[in-house]
């Protein structure tokens, strides 16, 4: 059955673009209206500027004057305004008052025709209606009303604005297909990546995956230590190219321990196996009929089993905690009641060492106590390999300002500055000769670590070398807990 073969992101592709000339289409044509009501606008105040002067001018005219004969209506009609005697019929759109207002007269009536001006006739290219300003005044003798014809620089704006409409049609539409071009192009490099990432699929031949890395600049597992190039890249995808090296950062440095790690845990499990393999073959050769060969075979052999069996199993907590499978019941205990157990139970099993507590009431804090107690013996374990004979360590335990504190003081060796920040790092050793003899693996610390981490906590450590070494396991108390004196 043929496989089948991976479509193209046309959707991806036909989405982002119809978007995003959607958007900027609409966006013109918004600019557009608001533009040309504007202008409108413009034209209307205008208009009523230009026929409030001249009403006033004609007004006064009038005054003087008196009404035109109706001899000399043609004369009025050619200057473009008609007066009558008395108060004619409304015609058109009356005036608001907050506008009649600021005018002069305000108390007289005014009346707007929009002719042309109308919506509906300004863009159907349909003329023959006139436009007229009509005002309603008073004299002595009576009132009269000033009728305005305002036809001509209405047409001339009706065309004008049909011109300006016309282009900007125009230029929408040329902008809808140019717009739709740049945005492809800009997205080109999305696109081409998701159409890559598109044939990913437990049956890529070795030439796509190298296409596909071809497309991220040549970054591979090989090559991680390569970034796409920020400074050619367009403004928009500089985030995004930003945002895939860090990430490529992220992905290289969790390589490169995976990698450490895989490499170490292999140089761990070699020695001992080589060691058992040794004596394996003494026994092979001259421990069968020697009774001291084959028990020095023997117990080397399980001292080493037993040194593999801690290092896989502190290997499985370890990967266990990456994945977040290790179990965590936290619950509310006394720190001060954990670290005595421990004492105690270090104080049966080593003679050669002074040991000391220093505790004056319970610390009651919320934590798992299998894993609290398991950190407290690597840091007390450590201390005892690391302290000579009749050494003295000491344990404490304090609560103050929201924080619970327990130490282990030791007065071993002591770490020297470079090493200090590299303590908690995995199989990282200070003295490789002293831990073999010790029979540590460089792990403790690091799972000391992940569990202070896990508590919300973490480690404070003052070293001096010659003197001694001083690790302080920080953790949150429980806020709703009081603490009686014990």
């Amino acid at each position: 059955m043929a496989a089948k073969t991976a479509r193209p992101p046309s959707r991806l592709k036909s989405s982002i673009v119809a978007r995003l000339n959607a958007q900027l289409f609409f966006r013109l044509l918004g600019i557009y209206l608001f533009l040309d009501l504007l202008l409108i606008l413009l034209f209307c105040g205008g208009l009523l500027v230009w026929s409030e002067g001249q009403a006033a001018h004609i007004a006064a005219q009038v005054e003087e004057q008196g009404l035109p004969s109706p001899e000399d209506a043609a004369w009025t009609q050619a200057a473009g305004f008609t007066l009558t005697d008395g108060a004619a019929p409304a015609r058109g759109y009356s005036l608001p008052t907050v506008l009649t207002d600021r005018l002069d007269p305000p108390e007289a009536p005014r009346f707007f025709e929009p002719g042309d001006l109308n919506p509906v006739r300004l863009f159907s290219f349909r003329t023959g209606e006139s436009t007229r300003y009509t005002i309603q005044l008073e004299r002595t003798e009576g009132p009269y009303t000033l009728t305005l014809d305002l036809t001509r620089p209405t047409r001339i704006f009706c065309f004008a604005a049909r011109v300006v409409v016309f282009c900007q049609l125009v230029s929408l539409v040329l902008n809808l297909f140019k717009n739709a071009g740049t945005i492809r192009r800009t997205l080109r490099p999305i696109q081409d990546l998701a159409a890559a990432a598109s044939r990913l699929g437990s049956s890529m031949s070795p030439e796509e995956l190298q296409a596909l890395a071809g497309k991220l600049d040549e970054i591979n597992a090989s090559h991680l230590d390569r970034r796409i190039p920020v400074t050619g890249t367009q403004k928009e995808l500089k985030t995004l190219a930003q945002a895939i090296n860090a990430m490529l950062d992220r992905i290289n440095e969790a390589y490169r321990s995976q990698s450490r790690f895989v490499s170490d845990a292999s140089h761990e499990l070699r020695t001992p196996i080589a060691v058992i393999q040794g004596y394996a073959s003494l026994l092979d050769r001259w421990g069968k009929d020697d009774p001291a060969t084959r028990q020095e075979a023997i117990d080397a052999i399980r001292q080493e089993a037993d040194s593999m069996k801690a290092l896989v199993e502190q290997l499985l907590f370890l990967a266990r905690g990456d994945n977040d499978s290790v179990r965590f019941q936290p619950q509310l205990c006394d720190l001060t009641e954990l670290a005595a157990e421990v004492l105690r139970e270090t104080e049966m099993l080593d003679q050669t060492h002074h040991f000391a507590a220093k505790w004056l009431c319970a610390v009651p804090v919320v934590a798992d106590e299998a894993l609290i107690k398991q950190a407290l013996r690597i840091l007390v374990d450590n201390a005892v390999k690391y302290t000579p004979a009749e050494g003295r360590i000491s344990l404490s335990v304090e609560g103050k300002d929201g924080l619970a504190r327990l130490t282990v003081a030791d007065e071993g060796q002591g770490i020297d500055k470079d090493s200090l920040p590299h303590v908690f790092d995995r199989f990282y050793r200070t003295d490789e000769s002293r831990a073999r003899q010790t029979g540590g693996t460089g792990l403790g610390l690091s799972i000391a670590k992940w569990i202070a981490d896990r508590h919300n906590g973490w480690f404070e450590v003052v070293s001096w070398p010659g003197v001694g070494t001083r690790f302080t396991l920080v953790l949150p108390l429980d806020p709703m807990a009081s603490a009686p004196p014990s």
